[in-house]
């Protein structure tokens, strides 16, 4: 277990990978994107944000926070990966108002968003998406199921002129937005859906 805290001094210039999510719970999945993402786009540190609440899925289905970061923290075994409840004391909820906070707070810092197809396919549905891509460069990464409907879907074709190709990331997070990658990988079964159905955690 890494209880490291995040370095949020303004002077850092570290290149920091944000993984948003719910983590409900954390699993295998999480962690090796995550591995993928510090090796593929050359990044110094992966932050885990676990938010206090998914607008768009339901209260009833969400385990307390408490809960989802100890799963995290079980999980993120590696000193380059943080879990965080950032946008807890941030008071925020909406991924574009974290990043925006964060790019204020820590203006030296060069961040790059990851998330799995799954949530490029339908992420037209949240608030001020096309913000997120004009604030911070975006990586993508496959998962099996999902990724023809993500590429041919809203957000990926609005920004297909800004797609930047797998083999030339590793510089993604110092390009200025919009910008963003999808990147191929070996399926990977975990799922939180599949886990809390199971009741193993």
């Amino acid at each position: 277990m890494n209880n490291k805290k995040p370095n949020f001094f303004r002077g850092n210039r570290q290149k920091i990978g944000l993984l948003g999510g719910s983590f409900n719970p954390a699993h295998e999945g999480h962690f090796y994107i995550s591995i993928e993402a510090l090796k593929r786009l050359q990044l110094d540190a992966v932050w885990w944000l676990v938010t206090p609440q998914n607008p768009l899925k339901s209260k009833s289905e969400t385990f307390p926070i408490h809960q989802r970061v100890s799963s995290a923290n079980k999980v993120a075994c590696h000193p380059r990966i943080h879990v965080t409840t950032l946008e807890s004391r941030l008071g925020t909820n909406y991924t574009v108002d974290t990043l925006s906070r964060l790019k204020q707070q820590l203006p030296m810092t060069r961040f790059v968003w990851l998330m799995g197809s799954d949530n490029l396919m339908q992420m037209h549905y949240w608030k001020r998406w096309n913000k997120i891509f004009n604030i911070i460069p975006i990586a993508v990464f496959a998962r099996e199921t999902y990724d023809f409907g993500a590429l041919a879907g809203i957000a990926a074709n609005r920004y297909s002129m800004n797609r930047v190709p797998a083999d030339r990331v590793a510089n993604l997070v110092n390009r200025e937005p919009p910008a963003w990658t999808f990147l191929p990988l070996r399926w990977h079964p975990a799922a939180s859906r599949d886990i809390r159905q199971s009741g193993e955690w």
